[in-house]
């Protein structure tokens, strides 16, 4: 049987993945999906789970390193512009998992309704920020969030409300395979001043993040009470190569990536780095960055 019998339109073997992260590493995904409806995607989900195929979801790729020998199993990317839809009803905006947070922030800040400003920067998708509950030093996106849409493995649809789900420090309680949409409960504000405080927040970021370079942002999760970045520029680590992977002069907890480089030497970085801040402090660093492989 034809896993993505009827589907063909959708589907592309052996798919590159470096085109679609922020890293422009690894290799390819054996089964690349690209559906344009919601019926289309819980097809290609129940197909999956019917046949003991495993799913990996993938938004804008911003926050993770595909290894070297790619995917072996289905890729699902929910860009088409069905999965980005933004609306807005009074104070309470839905966004689907597929919107960029960028987006979301200018249409936010265009209607006047402001507390998304704590996720300038950030280059990921709705999806994948709620996921891992996305933020910095100014709030998070579980601080705004009211209800999600999700999808489980077997492809069936459910709301979980705010009460139910725990946004913990880059962490969430939720378990489901795919999130679909998340509405959020927003306040009014001037336009002006919203505009305002993500230009602020902005420069503040571009000045201490090496954003025109090939990163996936954080690395490493802080930490209770530390810095990850702190540490390991405490640590002499600042700068250190290995191939074509670095440890970033502006900020530490970024590994930046030049021509030539491979996911293995992300992966033997992060192992370095892991390794001598564990020798120097006694602390063991946790992966905020997702891995692939």
């Amino acid at each position: 049987m034809n896993l993505f019998a009827g589907l063909e339109e959708i589907v592309k073997f052996d798919e590159p993945l470096a085109p679609y992260n922020w890293f422009k590493l690894g290799g390819p995904a054996r089964y690349f999906v690209t559906p344009r409806n919601l019926d289309q995607l819980k097809q290609v989900i129940e197909r999956c789970n019917e046949n003991h195929v495993d799913v990996k979801i993938l938004g804008r790729g911003s926050n993770l390193l595909v290894g070297d020998e790619g995917v072996d199993g289905v890729v699902i990317r929910m860009t088409d512009k069905y999965f980005g839809q933004i609306s807005i009803e009074g104070n309470t905006v839905c966004a689907g998992a597929g919107a960029s947070i960028n987006r979301l922030l200018q249409v936010c800040a265009r209607a006047g309704l402001s507390g998304m400003e704590c996720l300038v920067g950030i280059p990921g998708s709705v999806g994948g920020a709620v996921k891992i509950n996305a933020g910095g030093r100014f709030g998070d996106i579980g601080s705004f969030s009211h209800s999600v849409s999700l999808m489980d493995s077997s492809g069936y649809q459910f709301v979980r409300p705010r009460e139910d789900i725990y946004f913990g420090y880059r962490e969430t309680n939720i378990m489901a395979k795919l999130i679909l949409s998340a509405e959020f409960t927003l306040t009014p504000d001037d336009p002006e001043a919203i505009g305002r405080t993500i230009k602020e927040v902005w420069m503040l970021k571009k000045i201490s993040q090496p954003m025109s370079s090939r990163n996936a942002g954080c690395v490493f999760k802080n930490p209770r009470a530390l810095s990850a970045g702190a540490l390991i520029d405490q640590a002499g680590l600042k700068g250190l190569r290995l191939g074509g992977a670095q440890v970033s002069e502006r900020h530490a907890n970024f590994i930046v990536v030049s021509d030539g480089a491979t996911a293995s030497d992300v992966l033997k970085l992060i192992d370095q780095i892991r390794q001598q801040v564990q020798r120097r402090f006694d602390v063991e660093l946790e992966l905020e960055l997702e891995i692939w492989r």
